[in-house]
């Protein structure tokens, strides 16, 4: 079973590559991954398989996949008509469709995570594939993506079912914190657990939007914006019956929770009537099935939500019959729409004449739809009449439902002949052009497929009683002849009763409108007032005021946290220890004296150097703490950032704007006394409240065992916990590009930019390599000599300190912060060009090189037959240099180096370079304007 998930996410990849090279006809070799999933799933007709492959272990996360009766028929239903809508699509797209490459990627994209969906055996995975066929099915709907009304239907589709699936999450987190276990094939095997009243309701939330069940229905019409093979796969055959199987999944168990079985069956009859009643008044052809789909679905959930043993079986037979009949249909119109140019059943008139084939498959569907024998519609509505024909006074009921329900769906049936083949009076007839027999033949495949499935009942019978099994209450099995009784006797009353209802329609009556309040409407509304209130809210907060932000964020924090601190019972420590050592005392002092100076200060310079100090006094604390790596990172850090201040803030001005007036200053006074105390408190609850032994305690001997170095710090940040660093050098990566991005306002490549700023490739003889510029000639020469003299020694200090870090302090970002910081001379001493004279390279592809090599230092690790970012220690011995120890971990480090160092010279280069080659640009736009003012008129 993974072997077929990995084998759908490679194809997803390889479609739009494949429709590239190889145009339509690519969707014919794409069809072969669903086609062998179904052949693989034929193979294993009456089997029950399970897989379990590691995922998250410390979680207790497994990619458990389990392979049952029901599980079994879905996949079925998701691989075969998957393929065969592949197909279909060849000859329905255009040739040389520009979208087709990226529509076949989300279709398998799709058929992926709904084949996970149905395998999957833990809640938490499920849950995944449940959102990932969300996510899909919005891409499909707006694949249109210029079109208004695509866009909107997604959003819709999106908002609801996402909604929906997050109720089911904590459903599933209800209920398996309850069973001690999100395995369902162990959770289905005990009894339900205490407490699973709220968990099934929120379940049945999530499976009822999945599968547009009243009163979230609204959702499916309007994803008919979808292109019609889409439509025919996601909402007829898939990924609206996955609310479906759901209920069919967890019936077994859940049903014994009280709401479940009046719940579903209530919403399912609703969906039933409403459905039906609705596409008797609809006059495009999708719309129609599109209002059909939602009334079948209501049936499809009555028969799971009964929860019985003949209930269960007759819901099986008619996913599986709905998936043929409705597939077919969508299909059907597909080949209408692209022939005729229209799907409205007022413009159709004679195209049974013109095209009698296609009449025949569609009259065919049509008859499963309507439960007409010998076909596999009939078999599973049959069954269901039985289903409720000996219960009480609500079972009842519920069968009377189900007879009006039917007979809609034989009066809408009959309104869609009608409507795409009869000849009408008035109606000029259709210029149809032959379509195309590849076109035609998927349609007929599934037809005749739901004849078959009538045909073969019996064997259909054995393979899907062992699920039926798994329900309480009396067995009956599938058949096409089970005598003379009530569900015959329907069965026969059903299509007259819906023959009577069309026939009356078409006698020129207005099919009445729904009493029911609608849905839509109501979710109008709310998004409506939540895009309101977003807006009020962010009007009210969002002032483009500074101040006025950081006051918001800093006023929620002192009310949270203080509340926290004194109501909630925050364990504060017994004793108080103000320091250490007396040194610690006076470096606090100085950083407290440093930040109330700050704060009063009117030059921004001033300010800048001030918060410097503080910052610088912390690493002294560091220093006094006995932890210098940390020291050294921060001095470093501190270092850097100043110079990052120093660049900005030469294009501001000198002194601060005119202070505040007093309310403001002693409201902006209190806030910050009152973040500080509430910020201190939680610290300090924080480091004396711990209880739990910390696991850095432990890392002392991996360090050297598995790590093979004596800096616990760099090997933790290399190796124990590499995954933390990976996420940490991302988000460098992403920093640094948003900020180029934000300075440039544009893409361009390095020597486009020095070419443009006239920097020289070389400047043999010259002290400095772009020496021979006016930013040079301003600068100090004592400055230029000393930059020139410390420049290699501070990269080979980098240098050093990349490769020691793994036994003394230092390590690749203390190396590309020192290497930034030789950068950094080479910038204040020879400016812009002297700075990209000393580093021609792209600091975008520096950063990709770094986080490549930090990403292929841990999928070679997985290569060797390890695990990912796992390290290997190498001792070598080599002449000369004698005995050679290190771990491969170094690799890692030195993608970090890397990173490090291009992010100190993107900034450099936006901050630094780019903001003088503005200044630059405004000076002579300055001159030149007073040049124009002093030539004479």
């Amino acid at each position: 079973m993974l072997a077929v998930l990995i084998l759908h996410a490679a194809a997803a990849l390889l479609a739009p590559f494949l429709v590239r090279a190889l145009g339509n006809r690519a969707l014919y070799l794409l069809a072969l991954v669903p086609a062998s999933t179904f052949g693989w799933t034929l193979s294993r007709t009456g089997e029950v398989s399970a897989e379990t492959y590691p995922w998250v272990p410390h979680l207790g996360l497994d990619l458990a996949l389990h392979l049952g009766t029901l599980a079994w028929l879905m996949l079925l239903v998701v691989s075969g008509i998957g393929a065969i809508v592949l197909v279909y699509c060849a000859h329905y797209f255009e040739q040389g469709d520009p979208a087709l490459g990226r529509f076949a990627g989300t279709f398998l994209g799709f058929a992926t995570a709904m084949t996970g969906l149905v395998v999957a055996d833990d809640l938490l995975l499920l849950y995944v594939f449940w959102e990932l066929t969300t996510v899909f099915s919005y891409l499909l709907i707006g694949h249109k993506g210029e079109q208004a009304a695509g866009r909107r239907a997604a959003m819709q589709a999106l908002v609801v079912t996402t909604a929906g699936g997050l109720a089911m999450l904590v459903g599933f987190v209800m209920l398996g914190h309850g069973a001690g276990t999100y395995r369902w094939s162990e959770i289905a095997a005990g009894p339900l657990p205490e407490g699973s009243t709220v968990a099934a309701i929120l379940i049945l939330a999530g499976a009822l939007s999945k599968s547009a069940i009243f009163p979230f229905s609204f959702w499916l019409p309007a994803a008919m914006a979808a292109p019609t093979p889409a439509s025919a796969y996601l909402h007829a055959a898939s990924m609206v019956k996955a609310g479906v199987f759901l209920l069919g999944l967890m019936g077994p168990l859940l049903a014994q929770a009280e709401p479940w079985r009046p719940v579903a069956v209530t919403a399912g009859v609703l969906t039933l009537l409403l459905g039906g009643w609705a596409a008797m008044r609809q006059h495009d052809l999708k719309l129609l099935l599109a209002y059909g789909t939602v009334s079948q679905l209501g049936l499809l959930t009555v028969a799971f939500g009964a929860a019985g043993r003949t209930a269960a079986l007759a819901g099986a037979a008619l996913l599986l019959a709905h998936a043929l009949f409705k597939a077919a249909l969508f299909l059907i119109v597909g080949v209408i729409d692209r022939q005729t140019g229209t799907r409205d059943l007022r413009d159709l008139s004679g195209l049974a004449r013109r095209s009698p084939g296609l009449a025949a498959i569609a009259g065919l569907a049509v008859a499963s739809m309507m439960g007409v024998p010998p076909l596999a519609g009939f078999v599973g509505k049959e069954s269901l009449f039985a289903a409720f024909e000996h219960g009480g006074a609500t079972d009842r009921l519920v069968l009377l439902a189900l007879v009006a329900g039917s007979a809609l769906t034989v009066a809408y049936g009959l309104r869609f002949l009608w409507g795409a083949f009869a000849t009408k009076p008035g109606v000029a007839p259709v210029e149809l052009a032959p379509p195309r027999w590849g076109f035609v033949a998927p349609a007929a495949l599934l037809a005749v497929t739901g004849l078959a499935a009538g045909l073969g009942a019996s064997w259909l019978d054995g393979v899907l009683t062992p699920y039926a099994e798994l329900f309480e209450g009396p067995a009956e099995h599938l058949a096409l002849w089970h005598g003379f009784g009530l569900p015959l006797l329907l069965s026969a009353v059903v299509p007259a009763v819906g023959g009577l209802v069309f026939a009356g329609q078409r006698r020129g009556r207005a099919w009445p409108r729904q009493r029911v309040p609608q849905a839509a409407d109501v979710y109008t509304r709310l998004m409506s007032a939540v895009d309101r209130a977003a807006v009020e809210v962010t009007g009210a907060t969002q002032r483009g005021s500074l101040p006025f932000s950081l006051g918001v964020i800093l006023i929620v924090l002192v009310i949270v946290g203080a509340s926290t601190l004194l109501l909630a019972g925050a364990p504060w420590p017994a004793g108080l220890r103000l320091w250490d050592t007396p040194l610690q005392l006076v470096v606090g002092a100085v950083v407290v004296g440093a930040a109330l100076v700050a704060a009063r200060s009117r030059r921004r310079l001033t300010a800048m150097i001030l918060v410097g100090i503080c910052g610088y006094g912390i690493a002294v604390m560091f220093v006094l703490h006995g932890a210098p790596d940390l020291a050294l990172t921060q001095f470093l850090v501190e270092t850097v950032t100043i110079v990052m201040f120093v660049l900005v803030l030469r294009r501001l001005p000198v002194r601060f704007s005119a202070r505040p007036i007093r309310a403001t200053r002693i409201i902006r006074s209190v806030i910050a006394v009152s973040t500080g105390v509430v910020a201190a408190g939680m610290a300090y609850v924080a480091a004396g409240g711990r209880v739990a032994t910390p696991i850095s305690t432990e890392f002392a001997e991996p360090a050297v065992s598995y790590g093979g170095g004596h800096n616990i710090v760099n090997v933790a940040l290399v190796d124990i916990r590499a995954w933390d660093t990976m996420g940490e050098i991302s988000v460098l990566v992403v920093a640094a590009t948003g900020v180029a991005s934000l300075i440039f306002r544009r893409s361009q490549a390095l020597q486009r930019r020095r070419k443009e700023q006239g920097a020289p490739t070389s400047q043999h003889g010259s002290w400095m390599r772009a020496a021979d510029n006016p930013e040079a000639r301003r600068q100090s020469i004592i400055l230029q000599v000393v930059a020139r003299l410390l420049f290699h020694t501070i990269v080979l200090f980098s240098v050093y300190l990349l490769f020691s870090g793994h036994n003394a302090p230092g390590g690749g970002f203390a190396g590309g912060l020192v290497a930034g910081l030789a950068l950094v001379t080479r910038y204040l001493a020879g400016g812009r060009r002297e700075l990209n004279a000393a580093a021609p390279v792209d600091a975008g592809l520096l950063l990709g090189a770094g986080l490549l090599i930090a990403v292929g230092t841990g999928a070679a690790a997985m290569l060797a037959g390890g695990q990912v970012l796992q390290s290997a220690l190498v001792d070598l011995t080599i002449p000369v240099l004698g005995h050679l120890h290190f771990a491969t971990s170094a690799f890692f480090d030195v993608g970090v180096y890397l990173i490090v160092v291009a992010l100190v010279l993107e900034i450099l280069r936006s901050l630094g370079a780019e903001l003088d080659r503005q200044h630059d640009a405004a000076a002579r736009e300055e001159r030149r304007a007073l040049e124009r003012q002093k030539e004479p008129v």
